[in-house]
């Protein structure tokens, strides 16, 4: 069985966004030193458009230069790790700015590609793609989109093929939420399934479609598993603390759920998801999946699950083969 470990490099969209120290550098300088040691790539999905801002603000902000030089040279040793930088759009970008001493984030109307006209969402792609190609020196062939708000696909299929996008990540099987920000429905994907060509549709196989849907890893989690997860955050906060510094978008009503009902979501490698890594691979082996993939956010990385992450690594990287979306076809 084939494994991608991915990242998606950005900040929190909440009320407080954080430090780019504490959510992306230092989390990932530790990610970073795990690839070294094991010889293990890493794919980092990188919000683009908060690169852009930071490149709009920096000469008038001193913190803000010094920011984007910090995320500039983690990117550099990515790729000198061969670790794998990909796509990664949140279009709320497009309407938020710097007050001069903090970001103040505007999701309201523009948190998802479909927010906007099809010519002002292919406006976007075109930018941030062309933005993150003049980055790292490569065009990137894989997208995730942010709050996995990739529908309605058909928006952004043509930009997409004209670009050489050709893989996605986005879909995980089983997963479904709607709020007044997010949208997605992924229930109609099959779960423990192995990537797919699709065209048009996102969630249904297409064998001649251009692109190809590696999705993330999803599982069934109890209501017992989310109990732990919020009374471990509180009596050992040392372990289980984020090192990322700021809060998430609110989703009303999502924490009640979770607490009350079995829950379909995406295979993690943050906080206290990354207890269940060994035994979600190895049940995704036994079901003979080619690829699994497990999300994780620098952001929400935990002293606990880094050495978690690392355990799961060592055990298995015998066993299993590490590697980025280049290395993934049917």
């Amino acid at each position: 069985m084939q494994v991608i470990l991915t990242f998606d490099y950005e900040l929190f969209f909440g009320t407080n966004t954080g430090s780019v120290q504490k959510c992306m550098i230092e989390p990932t300088d530790r990610l970073l030193a795990i690839a070294k040691r094991h010889q293990i790539p890493l794919v980092f999905f990188v919000d683009i458009g908060f690169l852009i801002k930071l490149q709009e603000y920096k000469d008038q902000y001193p913190n803000l230069e010094a920011d984007f030089n910090q995320i500039t040279a983690q990117l550099i040793q990515m790729q000198e790790l061969n670790c794998e930088i990909q796509l990664h759009i949140h279009p709320h970008w497009e309407r938020s700015h710097y007050d001069g001493e903090k970001w103040v984030v505007i999701t309201d109307g523009c948190y998802k590609l479909s927010d906007f006209s099809d010519s002002e969402a292919t406006l976007i792609v075109r930018k941030y793609h062309r933005f993150l190609s003049d980055l790292i020196g490569r065009n990137p062939t894989t997208y995730r989109a942010g709050g996995w708000c990739i529908q309605p696909f058909e928006q952004v299929e043509k930009v997409f093929q004209e670009l050489g996008i050709q893989k996605d990540s986005t879909v995980f099987p089983g997963g479904k939420f709607e709020s007044e920000h997010y949208q997605f429905d992924f229930t109609n994907v099959s779960p423990f399934g192995n990537p797919y060509r699709f065209q048009s549709d996102v969630t249904k196989a297409e064998p001649k479609g251009y692109f190809l849907e590696i999705p993330i890893s999803s599982w069934e989690f109890s209501p017992l598993f989310y109990w732990r997860l919020y009374g471990l955050g509180r009596l050992n906060p040392s372990d289980h603390k984020m090192i990322g510094d700021g809060s998430f978008l609110a989703q009303p009503g999502r924490k009640k759920s979770v607490l009350l009902n079995k829950t379909w979501n995406h295979v993690s490698s943050d906080g206290y998801y990354a207890s269940q890594l060994v035994k979600q691979a190895k049940y995704y082996a036994a079901k003979k999946v080619k690829t699994f993939v497990v999300i994780g956010h620098p952001k929400g990385m935990t002293n606990y699950s880094l050495k978690q992450l690392e355990l799961v690594v060592s055990k298995t990287k015998s066993v299993y083969e590490f590697i980025n979306f280049s290395s993934c076809n049917l």
